[in-house]
């Protein structure tokens, strides 16, 4: 039993900063040894305390990545944002250049209506004034053939007027001369009788 504990090894592991360092002793050895090792370990540097190269490595990143952000990073945002801005501007100006040619657009259809509503203004008159003219000329022309009409018919009248005052000049004249002959015996000259008669028909229009 003493000689298997004699040769029990014991595993000794002693830190040093960021090494290890692993002894393999006897037992009895070892027991001396790791308190040893213990008391060293506690007299070592504080695991939680940074030490001046962890400092160092730590600012030298912060320097490198502040160092990559200032090359690489920031200007990559500034032109995602000037590009962002550019775009953002180049919307706004074809934006306002849409609404101006959308107005443009209105005005001339707004112009080009009421050209369209001068020239049917303009159509309608000249339809009206062709149509009155028109109504006018029939107008005279119906009155012209009312006139025409009228002196036809007064034309007729008077030679129907004549006619019958001839018949009625012959008639009297003929009974006249009888009677003047029935009277006299002597019937007077047909010459004279149409006077006498003409004149006595002229006294009697006259007086009507």
């Amino acid at each position: 039993m003493q000689s298997e504990e004699a040769d029990v090894l014991t595993a000794v592991v002693v830190r040093y900063g960021d090494s290890f360092h692993v002894r393999v002793v006897a037992q009895e050895d070892g027991d001396e040894e790791a308190a040893a090792a213990e008391e060293t370990a506690d007299e070592g540097p504080s695991p939680i305390a940074p030490e001046l190269t962890e400092l160092a490595w730590g600012a030298g990143a912060f320097l490198v990545l502040l160092i990559a952000m200032r090359l690489f990073l920031f200007p990559a945002v500034k032109r995602g944002m000037e590009a962002r801005y550019g775009k953002i501007k180049d919307d706004h100006a074809e934006a306002e250049t849409m609404t101006s040619g959308a107005k443009r657009d209105v005005e001339e259809y707004e112009q080009a209506l009421t050209e369209v509503r001068a020239e049917a203004a303009q159509r309608v008159d000249a339809a009206r004034q062709t149509l009155e003219r028109e109504r006018s000329a029939r107008l005279e022309e119906v009155n012209e053939r009312l006139a025409a009409r009228r002196a036809e018919a007064t034309a007729e009248l008077a030679a129907t007027r004549e006619a019958a005052q001839g018949s009625i000049e012959d008639a009297v004249i003929d009974v006249a001369g009888r009677a003047s002959e029935l009277a006299t015996g002597r019937r007077p000259a047909d010459d004279d009788l149409r006077r006498v008669v003409s004149d006595l028909m002229s006294v009697g229009a006259s007086n009507r």
